[in-house]
């Protein structure tokens, strides 16, 4: 199995369940993961990244860690300071559509959206609540660019465009598509060379549906004309995620694998879990597993079943356990406060 990895988790793109993956492989295999410096949970983003704003990084003794997989803005030249050069860069999108959509909601104090009703509006007349020079802009235009580490502002004639996807191939080594995240976790297990149950997960980060709303089809167009570098870049990397499908398993295995996730995701559900799935803040008994609301977005989660064996209620735990908190606890593992 693959065990040094870069994944570049863009926003409200599944990428907080993707993490919970590699939390707990990286977990299991006592690998070390490059933290943000101080026990943060985004390595200074906005910002470029750089190798300094991993805790424990000195150039003068530069020390590489398994796992890179904390919110950033990309630099490739930076990533290669923390990790081994074997390792496997991945990261996964969604639809612009959908994420400008997501995003709206998530960011609704950001520059570009506070003074809106709807997103409608917003699109209506993006430029004059949108701010090139905002120290936020990236949740109103081109997120996907951005996290990318390209400018979302950048003109989208067709040769800038190619050179972005050129450029973006030949740093990631696959990208996967979150509106396929089962086909995605098979073909990530199959190209990590991981065992089933470490791609198998329970939606985390996910909002309500009264939060959701559908944009009429004039929004939709503006959306994508608005976000025109990230729409270019999902429908490339959407095309590539089926050709490599087809490379490395063919639809038929791939159907197979699918299947076997799921059946193995429904046993897991039937042993760990209260009620049929996920619920709202409000109706999580334990708070240690109430995920960070934020914005105007209800973010579910779940209850665990009482009275599980200790080995079990381990294993379930760690797959609802949000992102922040799970941070925090493996932080804490690899870097132990100094006894009092």
């Amino acid at each position: 199995p693959k065990t040094d990895i870069v994944f570049l988790k863009v926003h409200k793109s599944a990428s907080s369940t993707v993490m919970n993956i590699l939390f707990r492989f990286g977990e299991t295999h006592n690998l070390t993961f490059a933290f943000p410096r101080g026990g943060g949970f985004q390595l200074y983003y906005p910002y470029h990244f750089l190798a300094r704003f991993v805790q424990g990084f000195s150039p003068r003794s530069p020390r590489r860690f398994n796992i890179l997989c904390h919110h950033m803005r990309f630099l490739q030249p930076e990533v290669q300071k923390v990790v081994p050069s074997s390792a496997v860069y991945f990261s996964i999108l969604r639809n612009p559509v959908q994420l400008m959509e997501s995003s709206f909601v998530y960011y609704k104090a950001a520059s570009a959206f506070s003074r809106v009703r709807s997103l409608e509006e917003f699109l209506s007349q993006p430029y004059r609540y949108y701010n090139p020079a905002s120290g936020d802009r990236q949740y109103a235009r081109n997120l996907i660019t951005f996290d990318f580490g390209f400018n979302p502002d950048g003109d989208a004639s067709p040769e800038r465009v190619q050179l972005m996807l050129k450029a973006i191939e030949a740093s990631f080594d696959f990208v996967l598509i979150s509106e396929y995240f089962d086909e995605s976790m098979v073909l990530l297990k199959e190209l990590l060379c991981w065992d089933l149950d470490s791609v198998v997960s329970f939606p985390l980060n996910t909002r309500d549906s009264s939060t959701r709303s559908t944009l009429p089809d004039w929004a939709v167009e503006k959306l994508k004309a608005w976000n025109r570098l990230d729409w270019e870049i999902y429908t490339h990397f959407n095309r590539t995620f089926w050709e490599r499908i087809d490379r490395a398993m063919g639809r038929e295995r791939l159907r197979r694998e699918v299947r076997a996730l799921r059946a193995r995701q429904a046993e897991l559900a039937r042993a760990c879990l209260q009620g049929p799935g996920s619920v709202g803040p409000k109706d999580i008994k334990d708070s240690s597993l109430r995920p960070l609301q934020y914005g105007r977005a209800r973010i579910l989660g779940y209850n665990l079943k009482q009275g599980l064996d200790r080995e079990l209620e381990r294993a379930c735990r760690r797959l609802v356990t949000p992102e922040l908190q799970y941070s925090s606890l493996l932080y804490k593992k690899q870097f132990p406060p100094p006894p009092p």
